[in-house]
């Protein structure tokens, strides 16, 4: 008893006309949700707001979905599309899961530290060695 979605990613976007848009999202979309590992990929538009949409993927890592961002053709049609999204956090791992086999909850697999570690604050300082009196 498992659902093998582990990581889902939920891009929003503020758009003037769905209509127009929903077929370049599908076309951009295409590639993402080719990819060997996604479980799943939809375009959502908002019921209570005609100028709100989202993308939806699940992932069964967040490996899996950086391998598939890697490919040339997401990084071609796709890439662009989801950086027009609404500039906000997009990925979210599953922490608790109500399927048809079941309930499954997961442990988060965030770093402790994570909110008070910059980027590349992880780092430990560099000391540069000392050579040795007799290797000078």
């Amino acid at each position: 008893m498992s659902d093998p979605t582990a990581f889902t990613v939920v891009t929003r976007y503020r758009v003037d006309d769905l209509d127009a848009w929903l077929p370049a999202a599908r076309e951009a979309l295409a590639p993402l949700a080719r990819q060997e590992l996604c479980l799943g990929a939809d375009i959502c538009a908002a019921i209570d707001d005609a100028h709100l949409a989202l993308i939806v993927t699940r992932w069964p890592s967040i490996g899996a979905y950086r391998r598939a961002m890697s490919a040339f053709d997401v990084k071609m049609h796709t890439v662009p599309m989801l950086s027009q999204s609404v500039d906000e956090p997009t990925s979210f791992e599953v922490l608790h899961h109500h399927g048809p086999d079941g309930i499954v909850d997961s442990v988060s697999a965030r770093a402790h530290d994570a909110d008070t570690v910059d980027l590349g604050g992880a780092a430990a300082e560099y000391v540069r060695p000392r050579l040795a009196p007799d290797s000078q």
